[in-house]
């Protein structure tokens, strides 16, 4: 007898597409840790002009244009085999375009002023990457050789003989890439799902939450599913099946775990009580083209990256510092980093984040500043990195 369908049942894995709507291969590396998938396709027509001698509706070709949109929420996990990118690997080179770079670690042979390090030997880094140390992430600010670089931040504890970790990181770049997405639920005779052409047109990042979250929308290409497939949709003979499931890490990371630096020369902030960074790219589609029934590629916009955090006031110097930036439209330095533990660190940098004038939250018994829509800028893309550790 049939039954309905949990939806606790679901597993969703995302895959970087080798060119736009290609249909992507997976492992079960590719898995992701769901909280939810949202997922719809919308027909683009506006309705029949004919006069058909009645007030009925005579109906629309079958094959019309239709558009297609997803909200995926996650949570962060461990990445404890550095042998495989992160979970969320595709979709933050997806979000970035400029796709990613591993670092294997090293040694420090020399720390000075604590920002510069020497390395022991060539580090191979450059500027945006990051590297890890006893439970934290810093970012590569500036590189003056093969062996010596300065960090955007100190580590609390780093000295000549230190070993720094492994790190994943994400640059940004002009042009976007996109992810398949795999939409999969028990039993296996329900219905089965996939978006090609998924492109991420916003990426969030709360912060002090329950556990970390990164959330992703955007438009998708089409919206394929195993009930109605045919030979030739996406591209496809057969709806893909589902690999393996062994080995998934369920392990979340608590969302109030991490630190938060902020100021030209940075500090680290103990007051901050929430926080979300926004990368929006302003996608547009190359959708109304005459011959195609879906779009040809995702163009990117005009980027736009926003912080909106607030913190308890203090009349310390570095509160008031970041104030004052507030009301001069300076850029300052910010780092967020997510977690307290190697395999569990994940790190945002924006080199120049100009902070809005806060609002003033007097509501509770301590004052709050509120700093909304504070915008990082830059050069050529370099407002934003990212890294996991």
């Amino acid at each position: 007898m049939s039954s309905y369908v949990s939806s606790n049942n679901n597993r969703v894995y995302a895959s970087l597409e080798p060119s736009y709507g290609q249909v992507a291969t997976i492992t079960e590396q590719n898995r992701i840790p769901l909280i939810k998938l949202g997922a719809k396709q919308t027909p683009v027509q506006t309705g029949r002009r004919d006069k058909t001698g009645s007030r009925t509706f005579a109906g629309l070709p079958n094959r019309i244009r239709r558009t297609v949109s997803f909200q995926l929420n996650t949570f962060m996990t461990e990445w404890t085999n550095q042998s495989v990118p992160p979970a969320h690997d595709p979709l933050f080179q997806a979000a970035l375009g400029g796709g990613s770079a591993y670092f294997g670690g090293g040694t420090v042979q020399s720390v000075t002023n604590q920002t510069q390090l020497q390395f022991a030997a060539a580090h191979g880094l450059s500027p945006g990457q990051g590297i890890t140390a006893g439970g934290e992430i810093r970012f590569v600010a500036a590189v003056q050789d093969a062996t010596t670089l300065f960090i955007n931040a100190p580590f609390t504890n780093l000295s000549g003989g230190s070993a720094v970790g492994g790190t994943m990181s994400y640059k940004l770049a002009e042009q976007l890439g996109s992810v398949t997405l795999f939409d999969y639920w028990d039993p296996s005779t329900a219905v089965q799902r996939l978006m090609n052409g998924a492109g991420i047109d916003k990426l969030q990042v709360k912060v002090n939450g329950d556990f970390h979250e990164f959330d992703f929308s955007g438009p998708g290409r089409d919206l394929v599913d195993s009930a109605s497939f045919t030979s030739g949709d996406a591209g496809l003979t057969q709806f893909p099946s589902e690999p393996s499931t062994a080995g998934f890490d369920y392990t979340i990371v608590p969302g109030h775990l991490g630190q938060v630096w902020m100021g030209t020369s940075p500090a680290q902030f103990f007051t901050l009580t929430t926080a979300q960074l926004t990368l929006n790219n302003n996608i547009s589609l190359r959708l109304h083209e005459f011959g195609s029934d879906f779009p040809r590629c995702v163009q990117g916009g005009v980027r736009s990256i926003t912080l909106d955090f607030s913190l308890f006031e203090q009349d310390d110097a570095q509160t008031q510092q970041l104030y004052q930036a507030a009301r001069q439209r300076s850029p300052i330095g910010v780092m967020i980093q997510l977690g307290e533990q190697a395999g569990q660190l994940f790190g945002a940098y924006m080199p120049a984040m100009v902070p809005e004038v806060p609002q003033f939250e007097d509501g509770d018994s301590r004052l709050q500043w509120k700093f909304q829509n504070s915008r990082a800028q830059g050069t050529v893309d370099d407002e934003l990195y990212i890294a996991f550790g």
